[in-house]
């Protein structure tokens, strides 16, 4: 096996120059970066739907087995912060080879285990290398793409992301119901194994040598990168507010309709969450629109679906219909909205793709906790109602936040949050920033 770096491997591997043009990357390595991504996120979900077989095979109360579901969600948060930030620091190729052989490793353990201490500690290395694959691939792909076609090349990746969440639950429900439980790790480490050998093959050097950072001074220079590039922090905390509204309103639906007058079992509720397979090409497209200069517009607009969205989420406990609408105004209001600011971020700092990524997400992770611990306290006092309110005043508190700082932004996301704040009418048209 040729050694990444070698001139060997760069003879199998070409580097991936910037071109122009919009097609500088081939359909077949855009589509193998979509499909890398959602199998990788997909482990991390995986044992949602199998919790009460989890209990039952592991001798754990129905209350305490949600910890398995929390160590995987602190594998997340580890990720973003101790393993995301190596791609700036190593070689991306390598670590993205090395990360999914030890997921391999991790999902067969899952599958052979026999005790619950050996179970929460692989499911938290799951969590911990299936994000730090999904966020790493994003960030490889963001890199390998030409500055001309960042845009649809990321929108293209977080589409795979969103289908990846879709279909984990349903899957794994499926794979269990024929084949138990382990099943579907033993399955998903052999389809995992098998994306290694195409990604061994077809993932480019990357063109963008890593830096020599010690790993303690890469960790520390996250906070640098926050301090320094504004639109981290402003795309950041329009994040923050967007994946709370999202959490507010998927970490409540299971209360009204698991109640009178609908009593649906869970895998009927989990089925609506297939609605949001338009919120994928809403990523694809909004990836695009970043591309043409019409990042701002786009993001005025999903802000505003996220407000609307909560007009026919309210009518949920009189029609289905409503709800439905409301689920796929919603979702294509965050997928668009979360590929725009991936595509603004990535534009400050071309050598820090892996560090931007991860700090976005953690803004991500703060925002999605606390939509989820809000609205169960909104929804035990207020009702669905009450919980519609919250997301519509969370909504609109992301839209004025977005109006507000439309003057702060950089006269081109592409020229880095380091230069002075244009004037509103050059920041609405400037590349990346306007209409």
């Amino acid at each position: 096996m040729a050694v990444s770096g070698t001139p060997a491997a760069e003879a199998a591997h070409p580097r991936t120059e910037p071109r122009n043009g919009p097609s500088a990357m081939p359909r077949a390595l855009v589509a193998l970066f979509a499909c890398a991504s959602g199998l990788s996120v997909a482990n991390v979900y995986y044992a949602q739907p199998l919790l009460d077989a989890l209990a039952a095979d592991f001798g754990i109360s129905l209350a305490a087995v949600g910890s398995v579901v929390t160590a995987t969600q602190v594998g997340c948060a580890l990720a973003l912060l101790l393993l995301v930030p190596l791609g700036d620091r190593v070689d991306r190729r390598r670590l993205m080879l090395g990360q999914l052989l030890a997921l391999v490793a991790a999902l067969v353990s899952v599958g052979l285990a026999r005790a619950p201490v050996i179970l929460l500690a692989e499911m938290l290395l799951i969590g911990l290398l299936g994000t730090a694959m999904t966020q790493g691939l994003i960030a490889y792909a963001a890199s390998a793409a030409s500055p001309e076609e960042r845009g649809r090349v990321v929108g293209a990746a977080q589409g795979g992301v969103v289908v990846g969440l879709l279909l984990a639950r349903v899957m794994s429900g499926l794979i269990a119901d024929l084949a138990g439980w382990r099943g579907v790790y033993f399955g998903s480490a052999v389809v995992m194994l098998a994306l290694f050998v195409l990604l061994w093959r077809a993932l480019p050097v990357p063109a963008v040598a890593p830096r020599r950072l010690s790993y303690p001074r890469l960790l520390l220079s996250m906070l640098t990168l926050l301090h320094r590039e504004r639109v981290l922090r402003i795309r950041g905390v329009i994040a923050l507010l967007m994946f709370a509204v999202f959490n507010i309103f998927w970490s409540a639906l299971v209360l009204p309709l698991s109640a009178p007058p609908y009593g649906f079992s869970h895998t009927l509720i989990g089925a609506f969450g297939l609605v949001g397979a338009a919120g994928a090409l809403a990523a694809a497209r909004a990836g695009q629109w970043a591309d043409q200069g019409r990042g701002q517009w786009t993001s005025g607009i999903a802000l505003m679906l996220l407000l609307a969205s909560w007009l026919p989420l309210s009518f949920t406990s009189s029609s289905l219909w409503a709800l439905v609408l409301g689920i796929v105004l919603l979702d294509v209001g965050v997928q668009a909205l979360h590929v725009t600011n991936q595509s603004m971020i990535f534009r400050t700092t071309p050598e820090a793709h892996s560090r931007l990524v991860g700090g976005y997400m953690l803004f991500y992770a703060v925002g999605s906790g606390l939509g989820a611990i809000s609205t169960t306290l909104v929804y035990a006092r207020a009702g669905w109602s009450g919980v519609c309110l919250l997301g519509a005043a969370v909504s609109l508190a992301a839209w004025v936040f977005w109006a507000m700082t439309l003057r702060l932004m950089p006269e081109c996301a592409s020229r880095g949050s380091r230069e002075p704040a244009p004037s509103p009418r050059e920041g609405m048209a400037a590349s990346g920033c306007g209409t």
